[in-house]
């Protein structure tokens, strides 16, 4: 007999994670293995994609890396329509790629929206918005033939809150929110649920500017009501929930998860908050 828990069970579907050498895009690709998922993973470089792959398979079921960079035109459709390929076709895709500003070595740009470069908004909208389209473009024909088709964008609490000095990024995820909400309007009679998931401050290679940083950390937590950092696996369960069975009535949803952190004044609302490290 059939129970509450198998509506998560994913087994023998396919599914494209974007973005998946680490943080995120890793745990969620190893948590849709555990769900009975054979799973495609990207990043810029297969190097990158070693451990990913291997921690799939130790969980029985199939893995492909495909490299490519998001940014550079044509890529993201290439390796959809490779993934489908490899698979024979695609049941869940999560576009967890992404990047924020970068300054000339690489590192995290900060930095309010008119001093930011125009080099380095445009690296922005590209991998995080341009690409995010040419996915779902490409995405669509896979997943109009799946009896189970889930596309999940993986977006951030910024897009739904103030990002100063990262005005760039929290852009590109409020429209990632936004075209999730028309594409499941415009996809939903073909079968195809489209939905959103938006973290808030979670331990990633991406936030280590933050959380390896004592004051920066303590200053950002002070704001979150759990008053703590997400580890990703605690992002993951969403993700599964979207893709799966038990989530077969949502469609246009933007799923937060940030200990609190969206509630106005971010819950904490007449609490003392120390000054910010980062104000001039």
């Amino acid at each position: 007999m059939a129970t509450s828990l198998d509506l998560f069970r994913l087994d023998g579907a396919r599914a494209l994670v974007t973005g998946a050498s680490r943080g995120i895009g890793k745990a969620v690709a190893v948590s849709l293995a555990e769900a009975g998922c054979d799973v495609v993973v990207t990043a810029r470089t297969l190097g990158a994609l070693e451990e990913t792959v291997r921690d799939v398979e130790e969980r029985g079921r199939k893995a492909v890396a495909l490299a490519g960079d998001l940014g550079e035109a044509g890529v993201t459709a290439r390796l959809v329509d490779a993934a489908a390929q490899a698979l024979g076709g695609l049941d869940v895709v999560v576009h967890n790629a992404g990047v924020t500003p970068a300054d000339a070595d690489g590192g995290m740009l900060l930095a309010p929206l008119q001093e930011l470069p125009e080099a380095a908004w445009d690296t922005v909208m590209s991998v995080n918005l341009d690409a995010t389209g040419a996915l779902c473009r490409a995405a669509h024909p896979h997943l109009a033939e799946s009896s189970r088709a889930s596309l999940i964008l993986m977006s951030s609490t910024a897009a739904v809150l103030g990002a100063p000095l990262l005005d760039s990024y929290a852009a590109t995820k409020a429209a990632q929110v936004s075209l999730a909400k028309s594409l499941a309007v415009g996809w939903a009679r073909q079968g195809i649920r489209v939905n959103a998931v938006c973290p808030g401050w979670t331990l990633t290679d991406m936030t280590a500017f933050a959380s390896e940083v004592a004051p920066v950390s303590e200053w950002l937590m002070a704001h979150v009501p759990m008053g703590r950092w997400a580890s990703v696996e605690e992002i993951t369960g969403s993700v599964l929930f979207l893709a799966s069975p038990a989530a077969s009535y949502v469609t246009g949803h933007a799923l937060i998860v940030d200990g609190g952190l969206s509630v106005p004044d971010g819950g904490l609302a007449g609490y003392a908050k120390p000054p910010s490290p980062l104000a001039s």
